[in-house]
């Protein structure tokens, strides 16, 4: 033990730096402890939201989450009352199509259908919850800003675009918290398959052949996995059947011979068949040309002509 009380005595200095660690660790570990508190306050609120929009009541805005996200809407803020119906429309307007927007960047795009599959399946809670909360608020969404609507109507929709948001958000974030984990280990290879070919089949250094074998293989990995929409199928379609003519063009040399450099066709110089004679009255044929007279022929060295000397035939009676 007189070793123990030596070192206490000669290091009892140590003590006070010891105690501004462990005073750090405390203050992080209650700071977690509320940020905790505070996420699992959130995730019940949000539930309470979502069971309400099952039940198509209307939320009291009181009962929103504090923080639903990067786009939440603020509802029942300090100086809604003094905004025009207008603007209020155009500002849930714009609320509404952000969250729509992100939305269809999960249902358009398989790369993140086979990322995230739980934000396409209709089977997870939270996903239906979301599909019930969109369709309360396309249903109550005005037709345009200059729509006439009374304070009732106006609050309804106000809070069916929260619920949308607030759904969307919750529906996300656990989408990408599970992933692929409800997947089996066979059927986690399968999905990992898809991706390879994916990056395959919408490459467009990839030939057209090898674009459609890899968009094939992508049909069969995911046929009994993932269902994917018309929309997304169209949308793939057109990434795999890009054209390539560009590409070709600027491939082909310079000095290569052209369309318009093709050799003119050649005329034929053989006369038409005769019209057979019961086929009625021919046409008149033009008269054909005079034959050129015969160039004269030289003389032969004979004695009797001089050298050079020309002699023209003699025409025949």
């Amino acid at each position: 033990m007189q070793p123990i009380f030596d070192f206490i005595g000669s290091y009892w200095w140590l003590a006070f730096p010891l105690m501004g660690v462990v005073g750090a660790f405390g203050g992080a570990w209650e700071r977690g402890a509320r940020r905790r508190h505070k996420r699992r306050l959130e995730v019940l609120h949000a539930k309470a939201e979502l069971k309400a929009a099952a039940r198509g009541q209307a939320v009291p805005a009181a009962s929103l989450p504090p923080v639903t996200g990067a786009t939440a809407t603020t509802v029942g803020a300090p100086g809604s009352s003094r905004e025009t119906q207008g603007t209020q429309l155009e500002r849930l307007f714009a609320t509404h199509d952000g969250v729509t927007s992100r939305w269809l960047d999960y249902e358009l795009d398989v790369a993140k259908i086979i990322a995230f599959p739980a934000m396409s399946d209709g089977r997870q809670p939270l996903t239906a919850a979301f599909l019930r909360a969109k369709r309360i608020a396309d249903g109550l969404r005005p037709a345009s800003t200059k729509a006439r609507l009374t304070k009732e109507q106006l609050a309804e929709y106000r809070n069916a675009v929260a619920d949308f948001e607030v759904a969307f958000d919750i529906a996300e974030r656990d989408a990408r918290r599970l992933k692929d984990s409800s997947f089996s280990e066979v059927e986690r290879k399968r999905l990992d398959t898809a991706k390879q070919l994916l990056s395959v089949a919408i490459d467009q250094a990839a030939t057209p052949a090898e674009r459609q074998l890899a968009y094939r293989r992508v049909r069969q990995e995911l046929d009994g996995l993932i269902s994917l929409s018309d929309e997304a199928i169209e949308v793939l379609e057109s990434k795999v059947s890009l054209e390539l003519a560009p590409g070709a063009q600027a491939a082909q040399p310079a000095d290569a011979p052209k369309a318009t450099d093709a050799p003119a066709p050649r005329v034929s110089t053989t006369p038409p068949p005769a019209a057979p004679a019961g086929a009625g009255r021919a046409a008149p044929q033009p008269a054909p040309e005079p034959l050129p007279a015969p160039w004269p022929v030289p003389a032969r060295g004979s004695g009797d002509t001089a050298p050079g000397r020309v002699i023209h035939p003699k025409s025949h009676p």
